[in-house]
């Protein structure tokens, strides 16, 4: 029954990152980076999405933000410095 609880609880937060406008695909990969937190999750789809609109690589601004622990201003002076 946990794996059942832990799965419905999985597919609620993927649900509710999606409604928010993130890809699936995205949402799947940032859920699974942080062990299916959603609020780091959360946090991770935002700051991709920002840094994304600026200009950066994707590829580079997930490498980052890991680094970073989802710290903003410490992730966008590395994407800079690039």
């Amino acid at each position: 029954p946990g794996c059942l609880l832990q799965f419905l609880s999985y597919l609620g937060a993927c649900d509710r990152l999606l409604k928010q406008g993130y890809e699936e695909g995205q949402v799947e990969e940032a859920m699974e980076m942080f062990q299916y937190s959603e609020k780091k999750a959360a946090e991770f789809l935002h700051l991709l999405a920002q840094f994304n609109d600026m200009g950066f690589q994707q590829n580079e601004i997930k490498e980052v933000l890991l680094l970073c622990g989802n710290q903003r201003e410490k992730a966008l002076e590395e994407l800079v410095m690039k």
